[in-house]
């Protein structure tokens, strides 16, 4: 261990780097830059509540939060797997040349996005600002949440890179299943409707799910987090970090002669 966190800190200024050039280039055709990480949100929770929100009925003041922390979080685990999965075999190149722990790429993709979901989160302060959200001392327990959220991500991101590398199909497949943990986790529905049907053990099995349910807890109900949902969510987050570790280890001397 203490090996492998020494060669971390060797290559923690080229992980920082790297984060910033994956922020940089996300945004470099765009010509609001990263104001689009504010608008794009805001737009899609403008929809979202139109839709759901006016066509269906649901007249409740504070349902353009519930749809956009729903949304951010979800955002943030579909770009963050999205980008980690190609984070090897995108930097081909460099990895053919230069000698740096794969890892780092993988790494470096999820934090960029991270970066970027946080400051996302401001459009979040000002709506909830503007529909009179009352924050409460549990507010600060989001942390946690967004913590067990980026473990996952990573996580996920380690595993996915990794098969990737072996089978380009990969991403086509998880962009169906990225879309299907959407609509498991009521990010514009009340999970309500779906219990009542007797299909409520879809959120007992979607660790996404009890990340952004806990975080509403936190920053739009002020109420304690499910302790249940934290105990799970991030024993399953735990658990996919370490099978993303050991397989991404296991196959990353192979990596040179598919990339």
């Amino acid at each position: 261990m203490k090996k492998y966190l020494k060669n971390f800190l060797r290559y923690k200024y080229l992980l920082t780097e790297l984060v910033k050039k994956n922020i940089k280039l996300k945004y470099r055709r765009s010509y609001l830059g990263i104001l689009w990480t504010l608008i794009e949100p805001l737009l899609t929770m403008l929809v979202l509540t139109l839709v759901f929100g006016t066509f269906f009925g649901n007249n409740d003041e504070q349902y353009p939060v519930y749809i956009l922390s729903g949304r951010l979080l979800y955002s943030f685990f579909s770009s963050g797997t999205k980008s980690g999965l190609r984070a090897v075999s995108g930097n081909a190149a460099m990895i053919k040349k230069v000698y740096v722990p794969k890892y780092i790429y993988v790494l470096s993709t999820v934090i960029s996005n991270f970066v970027t979901f946080l400051i996302s989160l401001v459009v979040l302060v000002g709506v909830g600002a503007v529909l009179h959200v009352q924050p409460t001392i549990y507010v600060v327990q989001a942390i946690v949440p967004l913590f067990i959220l980026l473990i996952m991500t990573t996580g996920i991101s380690m595993i996915l890179a990794t098969l990737n590398v072996f089978f380009r199909d990969i991403e086509y497949i998880w962009s169906v299943f990225t879309m299907l943990i959407m609509y498991a986790s009521a990010i514009f529905y009340q999970p309500d409707r779906v219990i009542n049907t007797g299909n409520g053990w879809i959120f007992g099995v979607n660790p996404v799910y009890m990340c952004i349910s806990n975080f509403r807890e936190a920053v739009l109900y002020g109420t304690p987090l499910d302790a249940h949902y934290c105990i799970t969510s991030a024993v399953i987050s735990v658990v996919l970090l370490i099978v993303g570790i050991l397989f991404f280890n296991k196959k990353q001397d192979e990596f040179i002669l598919y990339v």
